[in-house]
């Protein structure tokens, strides 16, 4: 995917500002940098301000060891795959300065969080829905409820049927994205580009 600075700075400043994103926050970087979430956890960090603390090979596998190093580090800011998250729900620990976690990279089962989040009011838990043809995220939406929430500021979400017209309520159709975070198409491969 082709994408800009432009479109990752859309998506910070649409975003890091309405989760009162500050530079007294502690960021983790857990996802490998071949993944795009990890564009998001390591600059919403860097552009905010924030210190991050970058969690090594041995440490994201063991949710007992990865735990330990949230209270150790004063994590605030918490970025997650809900299977990794479920694995540290599971462990029921406290985390006393966790402030806020965002889920993404795949679909999120709201009921394996709300108890977890009911234990811990004090965290705001967020989901978060991106393509692989936008720069990370589109929606944002509570955690604890079903569907992917709402656009970002920027973006806007079309649920067109199969003559590109708007779906009715409750009907099955496609999901179109627009907006400023839309990636400039995939590299040397103009049929793919015009197909999405």
């Amino acid at each position: 995917m082709l994408v800009t600075h432009c479109n990752l700075a859309t998506l910070l400043a649409a975003t890091t500002f309405d989760f009162g994103c500050v530079p007294s926050d502690v960021w983790t970087l857990f996802h490998s940098p071949a993944f795009d979430f990890s564009v998001w956890e390591m600059w919403g960090a860097l552009s905010t301000g924030a210190r991050l603390v970058v969690i090594d090979h041995h440490t994201v596998r063991d949710p007992a060891a990865f735990a330990e190093l949230l209270g150790r580090e004063h994590v605030t800011v918490l970025n997650q795959t809900p299977r990794a998250f479920y694995q540290l729900a599971d462990l029921d620990v406290r985390v006393p300065d966790l402030r806020l976690v965002i889920f993404g990279g795949e679909a999120l089962d709201p009921t394996r969080v709300t108890p977890w989040a009911r234990r811990h009011p004090h965290v705001h838990v967020v989901n978060m829905f991106g393509i692989t043809e936008t720069t990370v995220h589109v929606t944002a939406g509570e955690a604890t409820a079903t569907g992917i929430g709402t656009p970002i500021p920027g973006m806007g979400i079309d649920v067109l049927d199969v003559s590109l017209r708007p779906a009715l309520p409750g009907a099955i159709g496609e999901m179109y994205v627009t907006g400023h975070q839309l990636a400039r198409g995939y590299r040397g491969r103009a049929g793919l580009t015009a197909a999405r």
